[in-house]
């Protein structure tokens, strides 16, 4: 494949960003001459995306928090529709951020352009009506998890799990005496990394719980320490403000710009449930995982999600693996009693760890080789995606 290929493509986060790197790299196997543009982060923009908007501007999270910035998402869809529109790419690709990137899809669709959705929604846990909607917007789907698929199956959209991206680079032996030593942490001394979130909206929420709960922590066991990674220098300004302003007394947070490096370091993990807790799992941490939305967003979100699980790895099992904290329940009280029930027994558990590394196995895919390969089928008529 060696002639030139113009493909649209929208990631609207730092994940989606790192996802279409890998994607933009696979495709490029199969198109050297593959030319990328939409909306990308530094990863995507390193391979030679251009990026129409900040990608920034599309972050938003929760179901109130984004009618704020509506005028604005408008604006940024209708210019990009415009663009492909006049440059008519072979395809577009949404990477994750459905709400907007669906929107897309749609308009293009109807006017005759190709068009994936990379990161299923959560269709098979809240608004299930939206799968008549997707259906009507895309070509193909696909997804990161097995348990994804059959709901598009039911309802004829072209489906193929490719595995996670994660599961693919993260290796299956222990990486945490390299990490220590990267860092130059004693190897016999308890580490936990805190992870609030990488979003501004979820750190405000969660990070004085965190960092309170592990302030109190450090005053039972002194030999205590924290890693907290952040991604971007706005985070990280963030961080340091809350951790500044909230008095957390004698407790001692290391900042890092690498959330890969601070688990493999760390002994356990507080953290905001979504992909930290993909990777806490592939890199074998225990944990605990935190979900909270601005209140009235979970206030509408409790009437209508219908899971047992929030957390990636209970979601992967079936079962809980690892302990949740939900919305008023993520507060130091209780993220205290996670770490001191750490600390009173450190020993991983065996049969913990084994259960995640069958689920690391499970996810290994090859997954940036195995969703470009199933574009190309796309794009060149081939089998039906499975």
């Amino acid at each position: 494949m060696t002639g030139p290929i113009h493909l649209g493509i929208v990631a609207g986060e730092k994940s989606g960003d790192i996802l279409g790197a890998g994607l933009m790299r696979a495709l490029r196997d199969l198109y050297p001459a593959a030319h990328f543009s939409g909306v990308g982060g530094p990863e995507m923009e390193r391979l030679g995306c251009d990026s129409l908007a900040p990608m920034e501007r599309l972050s938003v999270m929760g179901l109130v928090e984004p009618l704020g910035r509506l005028p604005e998402l408008l604006r940024i869809k209708r210019r990009l529709e415009r663009f492909f529109l006049k440059t008519r790419p072979a395809a577009f690709i949404g990477i994750d951020s459905p709400d907007f990137n669906l929107r897309l899809s749609g308009s293009l669709h109807k006017r005759g352009i190709r068009t994936i959705h990379y990161v299923s929604p959560s269709v098979w846990a809240w608004r299930k009506g939206r799968i008549h909607g997707i259906a009507r917007s895309i070509d193909l789907m696909l997804t990161l998890f097995p348990f994804e698929t059959d709901i598009y199956r039911e309802h004829g959209v072209r489906v193929q799990c490719v595995g996670h991206p994660l599961a693919d680079e993260i290796g299956l032996e222990d990486g945490g005496e390299r990490a220590r030593r990267e860092l130059s942490l004693d190897p016999a001394a308890p580490v936990i990394a805190l992870m609030p979130g990488s979003r501004k909206s979820e750190i405000r929420r969660m990070a004085p719980e965190f960092m309170a709960a592990a302030s109190a922590a450090q005053d039972k066991f002194p030999d205590l320490r924290f890693l907290v990674p952040c991604s971007g220098a706005e985070n990280r300004r963030l961080l340091e403000e809350i951790i500044a302003q909230g008095g957390f007394a004698g407790a001692e947070f290391r900042l890092l710009d690498r959330s890969h490096q601070a688990i493999a370091a760390a002994d356990f993990v507080v953290l905001a449930s979504g992909t930290a807790s993909l990777e806490a799992m592939l890199l074998r941490r225990p944990m605990v995982a935190c979900y909270k939305l601005a209140p009235l967003s979970y206030a509408l979100a409790s009437r209508i999600v219908k899971v047992d699980h929030m957390a990636i790895p209970n979601l992967l099992a079936g079962e809980r693996l690892v302990p949740e904290y939900v919305q008023n329940d993520v507060n130091r009280q209780n993220l205290l009693r996670e770490i001191e029930r750490f600390m009173e027994n450190r020993a991983p558990c065996e049969e913990l760890l084994k259960k995640f590394e069958q689920q690391h196995l499970f996810l290994r895919r090859n997954a940036s080789a195995q969703a470009a390969n199933a574009i190309h089928d796309m794009l060149t008529g081939h089998a039906h995606a499975s």
